[in-house]
Protein backbone atom coordinates (compact mmCIF):
# COMPACT_ATOMS: atom_id res chain seq x y z
CA UNK A 1 0.00 0.00 0.00
CA UNK A 2 0.97 2.96 -1.25
CA UNK A 3 -0.86 6.38 0.42
CA UNK A 4 0.63 8.49 -1.96
CA UNK A 5 -1.15 6.67 -4.33
CA UNK A 6 -4.51 6.06 -2.35
CA UNK A 7 -5.01 9.56 -1.95
CA UNK A 8 -5.84 9.54 -5.69
CA UNK A 9 -9.09 7.71 -5.08
CA UNK A 10 -10.02 10.61 -3.23
CA UNK A 11 -9.75 12.57 -5.72
CA UNK A 12 -7.21 14.75 -4.54
CA UNK A 13 -4.00 15.51 -6.44
CA UNK A 14 -0.22 15.81 -5.03
CA UNK A 15 1.93 17.54 -6.90
CA UNK A 16 6.07 17.99 -5.93
CA UNK A 17 7.38 21.80 -5.13
CA UNK A 18 10.53 20.79 -6.10
CA UNK A 19 12.71 20.70 -9.21
CA UNK A 20 15.84 20.49 -10.35
CA UNK A 21 18.13 19.33 -13.17
CA UNK A 22 19.76 16.32 -10.95
CA UNK A 23 16.19 14.81 -10.87
CA UNK A 24 14.90 15.12 -14.35
CA UNK A 25 18.29 13.84 -15.64
CA UNK A 26 19.07 11.03 -12.94
CA UNK A 27 15.54 9.31 -13.85
CA UNK A 28 14.24 10.45 -9.58
CA UNK A 29 10.90 12.56 -11.04
CA UNK A 30 10.14 9.46 -13.87
CA UNK A 31 10.02 7.07 -10.50
CA UNK A 32 7.64 9.37 -8.45
CA UNK A 33 4.93 9.80 -11.84
CA UNK A 34 5.19 6.30 -12.48
CA UNK A 35 5.26 4.82 -8.67
CA UNK A 36 4.08 7.42 -6.58
CA UNK A 37 1.28 8.96 -8.27
CA UNK A 38 2.72 12.58 -8.99
CA UNK A 39 0.50 14.67 -10.79
CA UNK A 40 2.44 18.09 -10.89
CA UNK A 41 5.52 19.95 -9.89
CA UNK A 42 5.63 24.09 -9.08
CA UNK A 43 9.16 25.58 -8.69
CA UNK A 44 9.54 28.90 -7.63
CA UNK A 45 12.72 31.60 -7.44
CA UNK A 46 13.85 29.59 -4.26
CA UNK A 47 13.27 26.24 -5.08
CA UNK A 48 15.79 27.32 -8.42
CA UNK A 49 18.17 29.67 -5.81
CA UNK A 50 18.49 25.83 -4.11
CA UNK A 51 19.33 24.12 -7.60
CA UNK A 52 20.97 26.40 -9.64
CA UNK A 53 22.86 28.34 -7.35
CA UNK A 54 23.60 25.45 -5.08
CA UNK A 55 25.15 22.82 -7.04
CA UNK A 56 27.67 22.23 -10.29
CA UNK A 57 25.00 21.39 -12.17
CA UNK A 58 24.20 24.03 -14.45
CA UNK A 59 27.97 25.19 -14.44
CA UNK A 60 28.92 24.32 -17.95
CA UNK A 61 25.95 25.31 -19.48
CA UNK A 62 26.67 28.59 -17.60
CA UNK A 63 29.50 28.79 -19.00
CA UNK A 64 28.47 28.19 -22.72
CA UNK A 65 25.66 30.92 -22.30
CA UNK A 66 28.45 33.30 -20.81
CA UNK A 67 30.87 32.84 -23.52
CA UNK A 68 27.84 33.41 -26.06
CA UNK A 69 27.66 36.92 -24.36
CA UNK A 70 24.38 36.71 -22.62
CA UNK A 71 23.69 37.99 -19.74
CA UNK A 72 22.74 36.67 -16.08
CA UNK A 73 19.36 37.34 -16.38
CA UNK A 74 19.04 35.93 -19.85
CA UNK A 75 20.79 32.35 -18.84
CA UNK A 76 18.82 32.26 -16.21
CA UNK A 77 15.71 32.48 -18.07
CA UNK A 78 16.97 30.01 -20.55
CA UNK A 79 17.87 27.25 -17.40
CA UNK A 80 14.68 27.58 -15.56
CA UNK A 81 12.60 27.19 -19.29
CA UNK A 82 14.79 24.01 -19.98
CA UNK A 83 13.86 21.90 -16.78
CA UNK A 84 10.07 23.43 -16.72
CA UNK A 85 10.09 22.21 -20.57
CA UNK A 86 11.88 18.75 -19.42
CA UNK A 87 9.85 18.36 -16.66
CA UNK A 88 6.71 18.92 -18.90
CA UNK A 89 7.56 16.19 -21.54
CA UNK A 90 7.67 13.73 -17.96
CA UNK A 91 4.59 14.75 -17.78
CA UNK A 92 3.42 14.66 -21.29
CA UNK A 93 1.16 11.24 -21.19
CA UNK A 94 -0.67 11.98 -18.07
CA UNK A 95 -1.86 15.47 -19.43
CA UNK A 96 -2.72 13.59 -22.76
CA UNK A 97 -4.67 11.10 -20.60
CA UNK A 98 -8.53 11.30 -20.84
CA UNK A 99 -8.57 11.01 -17.27
CA UNK A 100 -6.02 13.59 -16.59
CA UNK A 101 -8.11 15.90 -13.52
CA UNK A 102 -7.02 18.96 -15.17
CA UNK A 103 -3.33 16.97 -14.15
CA UNK A 104 0.38 16.72 -15.66
CA UNK A 105 1.05 20.55 -15.36
CA UNK A 106 4.34 22.07 -14.22
CA UNK A 107 4.67 25.44 -12.94
CA UNK A 108 7.35 28.92 -13.87
CA UNK A 109 6.72 31.85 -11.93
CA UNK A 110 6.57 35.13 -13.51
CA UNK A 111 9.70 37.44 -11.66
CA UNK A 112 8.50 38.20 -8.25
CA UNK A 113 10.02 42.02 -8.76
CA UNK A 114 6.90 42.46 -10.96
CA UNK A 115 4.45 41.44 -8.54
CA UNK A 116 3.01 45.21 -8.49
CA UNK A 117 3.47 45.74 -12.24
CA UNK A 118 0.56 44.90 -14.12
CA UNK A 119 1.47 45.11 -17.57
CA UNK A 120 5.13 43.52 -16.61
CA UNK A 121 3.69 40.74 -15.13
CA UNK A 122 1.48 40.30 -18.17
CA UNK A 123 4.55 40.75 -20.49
CA UNK A 124 6.85 38.11 -18.69
CA UNK A 125 3.56 35.46 -18.68
CA UNK A 126 3.41 35.44 -21.93
CA UNK A 127 6.90 35.51 -22.45
CA UNK A 128 7.47 32.52 -20.31
CA UNK A 129 4.38 30.86 -21.92
CA UNK A 130 5.72 31.22 -25.45
CA UNK A 131 9.28 30.25 -24.70
CA UNK A 132 8.22 26.99 -22.93
CA UNK A 133 6.13 26.42 -25.67
CA UNK A 134 3.67 23.45 -23.89
CA UNK A 135 1.05 22.97 -23.52
CA UNK A 136 1.39 21.56 -19.58
CA UNK A 137 2.91 24.53 -18.22
CA UNK A 138 1.51 26.83 -15.71
CA UNK A 139 2.55 30.10 -15.70
CA UNK A 140 2.74 31.60 -12.12
CA UNK A 141 1.10 35.13 -10.99
CA UNK A 142 1.26 36.34 -7.56
CA UNK A 143 -2.59 36.74 -5.99
CA UNK A 144 -1.32 40.84 -5.33
CA UNK A 145 -4.03 43.62 -6.46
CA UNK A 146 -1.80 44.40 -9.09
CA UNK A 147 -1.93 40.51 -10.38
CA UNK A 148 -5.69 40.33 -10.72
CA UNK A 149 -5.76 41.72 -14.08
CA UNK A 150 -2.97 40.47 -15.12
CA UNK A 151 -5.05 36.82 -14.23
CA UNK A 152 -8.05 37.94 -16.06
CA UNK A 153 -5.95 39.10 -18.95
CA UNK A 154 -3.90 36.12 -19.44
CA UNK A 155 -6.90 33.54 -19.30
CA UNK A 156 -8.51 35.19 -21.66
CA UNK A 157 -5.32 34.69 -23.99
CA UNK A 158 -5.78 30.51 -23.12
CA UNK A 159 -2.31 30.83 -20.89
CA UNK A 160 -2.84 28.07 -17.73
CA UNK A 161 -1.92 29.97 -14.52
CA UNK A 162 -1.26 29.41 -11.21
CA UNK A 163 -2.10 31.76 -8.82
CA UNK A 164 0.50 31.83 -6.08
CA UNK A 165 0.25 33.90 -2.89
CA UNK A 166 -2.85 33.59 -1.68
CA UNK A 167 -3.19 34.06 2.16
CA UNK A 168 -6.86 35.62 2.93
CA UNK A 169 -10.14 34.42 2.18
CA UNK A 170 -11.20 38.19 0.09
CA UNK A 171 -8.56 37.53 -2.02
CA UNK A 172 -9.48 34.01 -2.65
CA UNK A 173 -12.83 35.26 -4.00
CA UNK A 174 -10.98 37.97 -6.26
CA UNK A 175 -8.96 35.77 -7.92
CA UNK A 176 -11.86 33.21 -8.75
CA UNK A 177 -13.16 36.67 -10.24
CA UNK A 178 -10.05 37.19 -12.36
CA UNK A 179 -10.43 33.75 -13.89
CA UNK A 180 -14.43 33.33 -14.61
CA UNK A 181 -14.14 37.16 -15.53
CA UNK A 182 -10.90 35.94 -18.30
CA UNK A 183 -13.37 32.39 -19.31
CA UNK A 184 -16.07 35.28 -20.15
CA UNK A 185 -14.08 37.41 -21.88
CA UNK A 186 -12.67 34.18 -23.75
CA UNK A 187 -16.10 33.08 -24.95
CA UNK A 188 -17.29 37.15 -25.86
CA UNK A 189 -14.06 36.56 -28.82
CA UNK A 190 -15.44 33.79 -29.55
CA UNK A 191 -12.20 31.11 -28.54
CA UNK A 192 -12.57 27.42 -27.28
CA UNK A 193 -12.69 27.32 -23.26
CA UNK A 194 -11.07 23.68 -23.96
CA UNK A 195 -7.53 23.16 -21.88
CA UNK A 196 -7.32 25.29 -19.92
CA UNK A 197 -7.09 24.82 -16.03
CA UNK A 198 -6.08 27.00 -13.43
CA UNK A 199 -5.22 26.64 -9.49
CA UNK A 200 -5.56 28.88 -6.66
CA UNK A 201 -2.69 28.56 -4.55
CA UNK A 202 -3.64 29.29 -0.86
CA UNK A 203 -0.79 29.13 1.26
CA UNK A 204 -1.12 27.63 4.94
CA UNK A 205 2.14 27.27 7.17
CA UNK A 206 2.94 30.25 7.09
CA UNK A 207 -0.41 31.96 8.36
CA UNK A 208 0.03 29.80 11.45
CA UNK A 209 4.05 31.18 12.01
CA UNK A 210 2.36 34.60 12.10
CA UNK A 211 -0.56 34.47 14.09
CA UNK A 212 0.71 31.71 16.58
CA UNK A 213 3.03 33.55 18.78
CA UNK A 214 0.35 36.45 19.20
CA UNK A 215 -2.19 34.33 20.24
CA UNK A 216 0.63 32.71 22.32
CA UNK A 217 0.76 35.98 24.00
CA UNK A 218 -3.04 36.19 24.26
CA UNK A 219 -2.84 33.02 26.39
CA UNK A 220 -0.02 33.85 28.62
CA UNK A 221 -1.78 37.56 29.34
CA UNK A 222 -4.29 35.28 30.99
CA UNK A 223 -8.04 36.33 31.61
CA UNK A 224 -11.19 35.63 29.51
CA UNK A 225 -9.25 36.18 26.11
CA UNK A 226 -6.93 33.74 26.77
CA UNK A 227 -9.55 31.08 27.27
CA UNK A 228 -11.28 32.09 23.87
CA UNK A 229 -7.45 31.99 21.85
CA UNK A 230 -6.22 29.05 23.20
CA UNK A 231 -7.83 26.75 20.79
CA UNK A 232 -7.10 28.88 18.21
CA UNK A 233 -3.52 28.14 18.11
CA UNK A 234 -2.21 26.05 15.27
CA UNK A 235 -5.72 25.70 13.66
CA UNK A 236 -6.04 29.51 11.51
CA UNK A 237 -4.99 28.15 8.41
CA UNK A 238 -6.89 24.72 8.12
CA UNK A 239 -9.75 26.82 9.60
CA UNK A 240 -9.23 29.24 6.32
CA UNK A 241 -8.57 26.51 3.89
CA UNK A 242 -11.77 24.76 4.89
CA UNK A 243 -13.74 27.96 4.57
CA UNK A 244 -12.12 28.58 1.51
CA UNK A 245 -13.34 25.39 -0.42
CA UNK A 246 -16.98 25.89 0.50
CA UNK A 247 -16.42 29.28 -1.06
CA UNK A 248 -15.14 27.27 -4.06
CA UNK A 249 -18.09 24.83 -3.85
CA UNK A 250 -20.16 27.31 -4.19
CA UNK A 251 -18.75 29.99 -6.53
CA UNK A 252 -18.40 27.06 -9.04
CA UNK A 253 -22.20 26.56 -9.16
CA UNK A 254 -25.00 28.06 -10.33
CA UNK A 255 -26.15 29.67 -12.95
CA UNK A 256 -22.78 32.12 -14.17
CA UNK A 257 -20.72 29.23 -13.78
CA UNK A 258 -22.81 26.68 -15.66
CA UNK A 259 -22.83 28.98 -18.50
CA UNK A 260 -18.79 28.11 -18.92
CA UNK A 261 -19.21 25.00 -17.91
CA UNK A 262 -21.32 23.99 -20.20
CA UNK A 263 -18.66 25.39 -22.94
CA UNK A 264 -16.36 22.96 -21.82
CA UNK A 265 -14.88 25.25 -18.35
CA UNK A 266 -12.57 23.45 -15.84
CA UNK A 267 -12.99 25.05 -12.34
CA UNK A 268 -10.20 26.40 -10.90
CA UNK A 269 -8.96 24.09 -8.19
CA UNK A 270 -8.08 24.95 -4.91
CA UNK A 271 -4.33 24.26 -4.22
CA UNK A 272 -2.87 23.94 -1.11
CA UNK A 273 0.54 25.44 -0.75
CA UNK A 274 3.36 25.98 2.03
CA UNK A 275 2.65 22.56 3.58
CA UNK A 276 5.81 21.64 5.01
CA UNK A 277 5.37 22.33 8.79
CA UNK A 278 7.09 24.67 10.06
CA UNK A 279 6.65 24.32 13.40
CA UNK A 280 8.33 21.27 15.53
CA UNK A 281 4.86 21.25 17.78
CA UNK A 282 2.83 20.03 15.03
CA UNK A 283 3.22 16.55 13.00
CA UNK A 284 4.44 17.14 9.57
CA UNK A 285 1.77 15.70 8.14
CA UNK A 286 -0.63 18.45 9.57
CA UNK A 287 -1.07 20.50 6.02
CA UNK A 288 -1.11 17.45 4.12
CA UNK A 289 -4.05 14.83 5.85
CA UNK A 290 -6.28 17.81 7.30
CA UNK A 291 -7.03 18.85 3.40
CA UNK A 292 -7.81 15.71 1.38
CA UNK A 293 -10.87 16.11 -0.39
CA UNK A 294 -12.38 16.21 -3.66
CA UNK A 295 -11.15 18.35 -6.84
CA UNK A 296 -8.16 20.14 -4.41
CA UNK A 297 -4.05 19.64 -5.28
CA UNK A 298 -1.44 19.77 -2.83
CA UNK A 299 1.67 20.88 -3.01
CA UNK A 300 4.61 19.51 -1.37
CA UNK A 301 7.70 19.28 -0.61
CA UNK A 302 10.27 16.43 -1.04
CA UNK A 303 10.64 15.50 2.29
CA UNK A 304 6.67 16.11 3.68
CA UNK A 305 6.20 13.71 0.34
CA UNK A 306 8.39 11.34 1.33
CA UNK A 307 6.95 11.51 5.57
CA UNK A 308 3.30 10.76 3.85
CA UNK A 309 4.72 7.75 1.80
CA UNK A 310 6.00 6.71 4.56
CA UNK A 311 3.33 7.03 7.19
CA UNK A 312 0.38 8.77 5.36
CA UNK A 313 -3.45 7.99 6.32
CA UNK A 314 -5.44 9.19 3.13
CA UNK A 315 -9.11 10.45 4.37
CA UNK A 316 -11.44 12.77 3.06
CA UNK A 317 -10.48 15.63 5.74
CA UNK A 318 -11.80 18.71 3.91
CA UNK A 319 -15.10 18.64 5.42
CA UNK A 320 -14.69 17.48 8.51
CA UNK A 321 -15.05 19.95 11.51
CA UNK A 322 -16.63 22.90 9.24
CA UNK A 323 -18.34 24.38 12.38
CA UNK A 324 -15.61 24.33 14.43
CA UNK A 325 -13.09 25.78 11.29
CA UNK A 326 -15.89 28.81 10.78
CA UNK A 327 -16.18 29.39 14.75
CA UNK A 328 -12.23 29.62 14.63
CA UNK A 329 -12.65 32.84 12.05
CA UNK A 330 -15.51 34.16 13.98
CA UNK A 331 -13.60 33.77 17.45
CA UNK A 332 -9.69 35.77 15.97
CA UNK A 333 -11.24 39.18 15.95
CA UNK A 334 -13.00 38.88 19.34
CA UNK A 335 -9.18 37.92 20.37
CA UNK A 336 -7.81 41.51 18.80
CA UNK A 337 -6.21 39.85 15.90
CA UNK A 338 -8.16 41.58 12.29
CA UNK A 339 -7.36 38.33 10.19
CA UNK A 340 -6.98 40.96 6.96
CA UNK A 341 -4.75 43.10 7.87
CA UNK A 342 -2.94 39.60 9.22
CA UNK A 343 -3.15 38.26 5.50
CA UNK A 344 -2.45 41.49 3.59
CA UNK A 345 1.23 41.72 5.45
CA UNK A 346 1.81 37.73 4.70
CA UNK A 347 0.83 38.88 1.14
CA UNK A 348 3.85 41.38 1.36
CA UNK A 349 6.54 39.36 3.30
CA UNK A 350 5.96 36.87 0.70
CA UNK A 351 6.64 38.81 -2.31
CA UNK A 352 9.84 39.52 -0.32
CA UNK A 353 10.27 36.49 0.73
CA UNK A 354 10.73 35.25 -3.23
CA UNK A 355 12.19 38.97 -4.35
CA UNK A 356 15.58 38.02 -1.94
CA UNK A 357 16.31 34.46 -3.28
CA UNK A 358 15.50 35.58 -6.83
CA UNK A 359 18.18 38.40 -6.58
CA UNK A 360 20.58 35.81 -4.79
CA UNK A 361 19.65 33.55 -7.59
CA UNK A 362 20.93 36.24 -10.30
CA UNK A 363 24.05 37.03 -8.28
CA UNK A 364 24.73 33.52 -8.19
CA UNK A 365 24.50 33.20 -12.21
CA UNK A 366 26.48 36.47 -12.54
CA UNK A 367 29.05 35.22 -10.40
CA UNK A 368 29.54 32.16 -13.01
CA UNK A 369 28.88 34.09 -15.70
CA UNK A 370 31.60 36.48 -14.70
CA UNK A 371 34.29 33.39 -14.17
CA UNK A 372 33.71 31.76 -17.29
CA UNK A 373 34.08 35.04 -18.92
CA UNK A 374 37.25 36.28 -16.96
CA UNK A 375 38.43 32.70 -17.87
CA UNK A 376 38.14 32.18 -21.57
CA UNK A 377 39.80 35.62 -21.78
CA UNK A 378 42.76 34.34 -19.69
CA UNK A 379 43.10 31.14 -22.23
CA UNK A 380 42.46 33.29 -25.32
Amino acid sequence: MNPLVDIRRLDQSLWLDFISRKVLQNGELKRRIDEDALRGVTSNPAIFEKAIGGSADYDDTIKAQAEQGKSADDIYMGLAVADVQAACDLFKELYDSHDNSSDGYVSLEVSPRLAHDTAGTTAEARQLWQAVSRPNVMIKVPATLEGLPAIRTLISEGVNINVTLIFGLDRYKAVTEAFIAGLEDRVKAGKSLARIDSVASFFLSRIDVLIDPQLDKIVAAGGDKAKLAEPLIGEVAIASAKVAYQLYKEIFAGARWQALADKGANTQRLLWASTGNKNPKYDDLKYVEGLIGPKTVDTVPVETMDIFKERGKPADTLEQGLDQAQAVLRDLPKVGIDLDAQTAQLEKEGVQKFIEPFGKLIDSVEKKRAAAVDGAKQTA
